[in-house]
């Protein structure tokens, strides 16, 4: 069987004013033309569809033209909701839809409710585990204290109990939306911590031929059979040396795993430039960025004057323009956001108890913080679902 493996499409998302809708209609349509050049059997798709509970209308209507174009070409479509998306608001019409061929997966009691498909070899059941909020999943499946690996963890015992009662040779492919260890990180997700964790181990999926995972924007392989596809497009200048693609996967009669990556249309490239504003403005090397989308880093000990309208001289399509002066870490002039670059909101709590009191916080203390940060993350979330 031949699947197309893609996740984090983000419709309605602009990427630093940039409306993006007409890149991400552009990739609908190679997804379409995809799926016919290369006779795909089933098509997933890994969560994260909006950018968000609400998405403007326009993302909506793209969604919309999605569904037909899919439903059109008579291939069965999986998809799950993912952190971004309101799993309630995408899951409505999924019974009336299923009946299309696209198969919607939000609800986390049916993550051992299969989509079985089948090839000249057998039968192919495919899982959607929807993005699990440990807080707000912990009961649907009866865990005291909720952690990311803890509620996945359940729900691939659902999965792997399904797995046994069908017929010897079923193959298996779980859609998953979940930061998983090993994967590598982007500017452009959002933070899913909890407790402190925000990874699962790679085990926790084990018993299954393939494994589809959304939420990293890098396409990447943890294992042959561990994969994100990432976004079709990328949402942050930390993907700048991202190559943007889908997974065409193989499964064979054994369940053993081929896969290609499949280039996905760049609407620009992407540039990261850095040095004083003189240099960026004289250097012959930068001029192959003249077309890109460029994110500029000066490192002027003073701030010079109208430094956006000069490099836009230069650079038409430069979006973000950053001030690094080259100084010590120590310097106090050291701005407020680089001293707190890549650290965590519990990082910074803690940081601030040990300079009011002198003393950081005990272990104790820290679990507080930790359960503090964790309910305000998941009330936030309740009530985006909820707007």
């Amino acid at each position: 069987m031949r699947i197309l493996h893609t996740s984090d499409w983000h419709l309605g998302r602009s990427f630093h004013r940039v409306n993006m809708l007409g890149a991400q209609a552009a990739f609908i349509g190679h997804l379409v033309a995809t799926v016919r050049e290369h006779a795909v059997d089933a098509v997933v798709v890994s969560g994260d569809v909006y950018d968000r509970a609400v998405p403007p209308l326009a993302a909506v209507e793209l969604f919309d033209d999605a569904l037909h174009r899919l439903a059109g070409l008579g291939v069965p479509t999986m998809m799950i909701s993912g952190n971004h998306d309101s799993a309630r608001r995408l899951g409505v019409g999924a019974g009336l839809i299923d009946r299309a061929g696209i198969h919607l997966r939000t609800e986390p009691s049916a993550a051992g409710t299969p989509v079985v498909l089948a090839d000249t070899y057998g039968d192919v059941a495919f899982y959607g585990l929807p993005y699990l909020e440990p807080a707000l999943v912990k009961d649907e499946f009866g865990i005291d204290r909720a952690g990311h690996e803890a509620v996945l963890a359940a729900a691939m015992d659902r999965v792997r109990a399904d797995l046994a009662t069908r017929a010897p040779g079923t193959r298996s492919v779980v859609l998953a939306h979940a930061f998983v260890t090993g994967g590598r990180a982007s500017d452009s997700e959002r933070d899913i911590t909890v407790g402190g964790v925000a990874a699962v181990p790679a085990g926790v999926f084990d018993g299954v031929d393939y494994v589809a995972l959304g939420h990293l924007h890098g396409c990447q392989t943890l294992t042959e059979r561990v994969r994100y596809s990432g976004s079709p497009l990328a949402y942050s200048f930390s993907e700048a040396d991202h190559r943007k693609s889908m997974w065409l996967v193989d499964l064979d009669a054994a369940g053993a795993v081929t896969a290609e990556r499949l280039d996905c249309p760049a609407p620009r490239p992407l540039a990261r430039i850095q040095g004083t504003l003189e240099n960026l403005l004289a250097d012959p090397a930068l001029a192959r960025h003249a077309d890109a989308w460029v994110e500029a880093t000066l490192t002027d000990a003073v701030r010079p004057a109208d430094p956006m309208a000069r490099l836009t001289e230069r650079f038409p399509h430069t979006l973000s323009l950053v001030f690094a002066p080259e100084r010590a870490p120590d310097d106090p002039q050291v701005s407020y956001a680089r001293r707190l670059a890549g650290r965590s909101d519990q990082q910074i709590a803690e940081d601030f108890v040990a300079h009011v009191r002198g003393a950081g916080p005990d272990e104790r203390e820290a679990a507080v913080l930790r359960d503090a940060f964790d309910a305000v993350r998941a009330d936030a979330a309740v009530r985006e679902v909820a707007r």
